[in-house]
């Protein structure tokens, strides 16, 4: 079931952290580039955003941005550190706000390999910064693992990332049956990557919608799309954010555009009874 954007919004001034997972069904459509620089766009806004890479096994947020983190997410398993210890900086922000990374490993199967106890613990652990952060985004692997679930069920707002590729379509399709079916998810916010034009975006958000429609009872929102832009590839081969570098490209305006629009989604009233990031702060609002 499509359903427009939300109208009625709820300020950041409840104290609540907003927690976006951006997934998708597939490698490739460009989640970590959206995760980054959509991080990047609300930090303008003067947020202060924390951007977890939840990839644990191919991590690359730390590639993307050219960081060298000393420490990531495989020591605070080995116990050789605490959460606050393996954050970052990522690129300076003008004005109030700030965007921050939390750097996990690449090609390290055990990361690949964790049990849901150990994402449990790893979630509850970012209660402890809930009095430094306005907004976290994780950005999660490709497909259906239980690192994926995991993470995905513990965010308020789960965003969707589709390309015009057959495969992006029915895979993204997979993930929100998979989501909706066995863990209860029930509504998802679509966002349509590098499209040639509005309209492209807008027929691939309607033929995920028909299909959704069919099978499942779910609500689709439209979160936008964002324009292809050869910006985008310059920024990634000089590894750093294409808002940071070309902020007055096409794609830079659409993420701010797309900050603007998350500015405006509804906080939650409260919990919604499995396991949550700071989830302490929504049983005080519920």
């Amino acid at each position: 079931m499509a359903e427009s954007d939300d109208k009625n919004a709820l300020g950041d001034s409840a104290g609540t952290v907003r927690v976006i997972a951006v997934t998708g069904g597939k490698g490739g459509v460009g989640k970590t580039n959206v995760s980054v620089n959509l991080g990047l766009a609300l930090a303008g806004r003067g947020q202060r955003v924390l951007l977890l890479d939840a990839d644990l096994g191919l991590a690359n947020v730390d590639v993307l941005l050219g960081l060298r983190p000393a420490r990531n997410l495989e020591d605070l398993f080995a116990g050789e550190c605490e959460l606050q210890d393996i954050i970052v900086d990522g690129p300076p922000v003008p004005g109030s706000g700030s965007l921050r990374i939390i750097p996990a490993s690449s090609g390290t199967q055990s990361m690949v390999q964790l049990g849901d106890a150990q994402h449990a613990g790893l979630i509850g652990a970012f209660s402890e910064l809930v009095d430094e952060l306005d907004v976290l985004i994780v950005d999660t692997a490709a497909g259906i693992s239980g690192s994926v679930i995991n993470f995905v069920r513990a965010a308020q707002e789960v965003l969707v990332v589709v390309c015009d590729e057959p495969s992006s379509v029915t895979d993204a399709y997979a993930l929100i049956k998979v989501l909706h079916r066995d863990h209860g998810v029930q509504a998802f916010r679509v966002l349509a990557n590098q499209t040639r034009s509005a309209r492209e975006g807008k027929l691939l958000y309607d033929r995920l919608v028909a299909t959704t429609d069919r099978f499942l009872d779910v609500l689709l929102h439209y979160a936008g799309d964002i324009p292809h832009d050869e910006s985008l590839r310059k920024a990634v081969r000089k590894q750093q954010a294409l808002l940071a570098l070309y902020p007055d490209s096409q794609a830079g305006k659409a993420f701010v555009k797309l900050a603007d629009s998350v500015a405006m989604w509804p906080l939650p009233a409260g919990p919604r009874g499995h396991l949550e990031f700071f989830v302490e702060q929504l049983v005080g609002i519920a």
